[in-house]
């Protein structure tokens, strides 16, 4: 089961439209899912998923970044995750990576800094954020544009984050993520 985590301030706001519908779009053909709002989440929803998704958020919606307490379980999971924009910045925060101001949005040119299973070489995605996450030496950097890293991954843990929205643009990006070997 492909557990997908609203991580909008709200339960069923605006932002479950924009940011978790196109997720639920693009991985219903890949399996069973369900998605739960980060402020219901509980330990057996997290136990019983086979790979976990954090869902971006609107450019004001920071709730979660002052919130990183309630995803302190990142450390001890042991299932893959992917952080969508809101979602990295929190996985991140949760990691000890700092934040900084970085606003993209629109369609933005990246480059594949690492070989990985997910992308390479250069394509554009679609960027919609304020900010960003800094490097640290717990997260390999996959991927940059001009102004800041777009994906990265835990150095030891299947913990992934993307800054910009493969939902909306890149969706292969997604359906990769949720067939690579470690599921």
């Amino acid at each position: 089961m492909i557990l997908i985590v609203d991580m909008n301030c709200k339960e069923d706001s605006l932002g479950y439209y924009e940011f978790v519908l196109p997720i639920i779009e693009t991985i219903k053909c890949l399996g069973n899912w369900m998605v739960k709002h980060y402020l219901s989440l509980n330990p057996k929803e997290i136990g019983k998923s086979d790979a976990i998704i954090l869902s971006g958020t609107p450019l004001k919606d920071t709730a979660t970044l002052t919130q990183p307490e309630m995803f302190s379980w990142l450390k001890e999971t042991d299932k893959p995750v992917l952080g969508i924009c809101a979602g990295m910045e929190t996985v991140g925060l949760v990691f000890g990576a700092p934040l900084k101001q970085c606003t993209e949005i629109g369609m933005t040119q990246v480059s594949t800094e690492k070989e990985n299973p997910l992308f390479s070489g250069n394509f554009k995605v679609y960027s919609l954020h304020s900010i960003c996450v800094e490097p640290t030496a717990e997260f390999e950097v996959w991927a940059r544009s001009e102004l800041c890293i777009q994906v990265m991954k835990h150095r030891s843990k299947q913990i992934y984050g993307t800054l910009f929205h493969p939902e909306v643009r890149n969706q292969e990006i997604l359906k990769k993520f949720l067939q690579m070997p470690f599921l």
